[in-house]
């Protein structure tokens, strides 16, 4: 069993910053892409930002020079820098990882909500 828990998100004004955090943890061997996602009410989940195991990334096109993924292999954790937030940037946002034991298997976190005001 891998558990993803998720933390940084909350109330920010339009232009202010948050930094998302995503811990795996459980039966890991390693972890492929782990990616950010987010879902705003009414509206279908989206890929924010991914990025592999050996760094590479990729965004949305709606938060490229905003946003940055990274993560640590050493803590299996993924950031998501959020900057020049947007009302727009309002969502929950949910960790994605592709973790590897024996087999490989998707897994998701919780969800952390942002709400940016304006």
């Amino acid at each position: 069993q891998v558990q993803l828990v998720e933390s940084g998100g909350g109330l920010v004004q339009a232009g202010g910053s948050l930094r998302l955090s995503c811990a795996a943890s459980g039966r890991i061997f390693s972890i492929n892409a782990m990616d950010w996602y987010r879902q705003a009410p009414g509206k279908q989940r989206e890929l924010v930002a991914g990025i592999t195991s050996g760094g590479s990334t990729n965004y949305a096109d709606s938060v490229k020079g905003r946003f940055t993924i990274s993560r640590d292999n050493a803590k299996n954790t993924v950031y998501l820098q959020m900057n020049s937030l947007k009302p727009e940037d309002t969502a929950v946002y949910y960790c994605r990882a592709e973790v590897v034991f024996g087999k490989r298997a998707i897994y998701w976190g919780q969800g952390t909500q942002v709400t940016v005001s304006s």
